[in-house]
């Protein structure tokens, strides 16, 4: 999800909130979450993997696996979805050091108003999401992860990834302006997108840089993958 995301998904900026997809949230193992469950009986979370002093869990495993389902149809195969577990906790765990600001109340609705808006209708949200087996809190939880990890991603990366007038141009003449011909539509002059285009460039390169730096950063941590259904 996150690694789609810094590939791809980095253009929510430009194109909407659809393509961001991140749940990003660690656990110390004194305080995993506890599963209320029917007749009043609980369990402790399940363990997916551990990275560091801190794990992933199954709940986490499952939440994205829905939002996925949510919003592509499908979800991945497990191995991806702890790869992209792993890659939100290491944005987080970044932000927070950099004591990087959550964002406000105001923007979280805002995104979440716009994440439904993707949908027919407010009831073909609410049928997709039971049938994801996601609630409306989760959902908010995960928009609102999103819209703060990919700020995160901007923030820490937007400064480097310069474009210059030649980069436009190119991208205009190879990519953009024959896009655009061969659906038989109109190319609109590069004065009329080239600002379009310049932040598209800018999103491709603060991908890159991003997502260099999770795999140089990954090389250096400890992560234990655990057997699904045997994690505690």
């Amino acid at each position: 999800m996150l690694r789609n995301f810094l590939i791809s998904g980095l253009l929510a900026a430009l194109l909407g909130p659809g393509a961001a997809r991140l749940r990003a949230q660690t656990h110390s193992f004194s305080t995993l979450p506890v599963l209320h469950l029917s007749g009043g009986e609980q369990t402790v979370d399940g363990v997916a993997a551990r990275i560091e002093d801190d794990i992933l869990t199954e709940s986490e495993v499952r939440e994205l696996a829905g939002y996925q389902q949510l919003v592509d149809g499908k979800a991945k195969p497990r191995a991806d979805l702890l790869r992209e577990l792993e890659d939100q906790w290491i944005v987080r765990g970044e932000a927070k050091t950099a004591k990087f600001p959550e964002p406000s109340a105001e923007d979280q609705q805002r995104a979440y108003t716009e994440f439904v808006k993707q949908f027919a209708s407010p009831e073909d949200f609410q049928r997709k999401c039971a049938a994801a087996g996601l609630t409306e809190t989760s959902v908010r939880r995960t928009v609102t992860e999103q819209l703060y990890l990919s700020r995160f991603i901007d923030y820490r990366f937007r400064p480097a990834a310069q474009v210059d007038d030649a980069q436009v141009q190119t991208f205009y003449q190879n990519e953009f302006a024959p896009q655009l011909k061969a659906r038989g539509q109109p190319v609109p002059s590069l004065d009329e997108v080239q600002d379009t285009i310049r932040e598209v460039l800018v999103q491709r390169a603060i991908s890159a840089r991003a997502e260099k730096w999770l795999d140089d950063t990954r090389a250096h941590l400890k992560i234990d993958i655990v057997a699904a259904g045997s994690g505690s």
